[in-house]
């Protein structure tokens, strides 16, 4: 199992992800760069695969042929959020 990007609930991928597919949980395109395991918003174009074309909106479905939904848990997602919320709230501590 794997999980959606915006809200962590587990996802089942045990058939190709098509385009239009919404996660069942919050709505959100699954077929879309940040739940794609080459998405690295350190390299080039924010992508491994370096034939892909530019996506604009990393949220939102594409039609990108190189799509393999990321392999990872919905706690890690979910830890991933709340590192992000306490980096942010340290930054307004006295």
């Amino acid at each position: 199992m794997t999980a959606c990007h915006a809200c962590g609930q587990s996802v089942s991928v045990d058939k190709k992800i098509l385009r239009t597919e919404a996660c069942p949980g919050c709505g959100s395109d699954l077929h879309c760069c940040l739940n794609c395991k080459l998405y690295d918003k350190t390299v080039h174009n924010q992508c491994r695969e370096t034939q892909a074309e530019w996506t604009p909106n990393k949220e939102r479905a594409n039609f990108c042929d190189y799509f393999v939904f990321a392999d990872r848990s919905a706690s890690a997602v979910a830890s991933s959020d709340e590192a992000a919320r306490k980096k942010l709230n340290d930054l307004f501590k006295k």
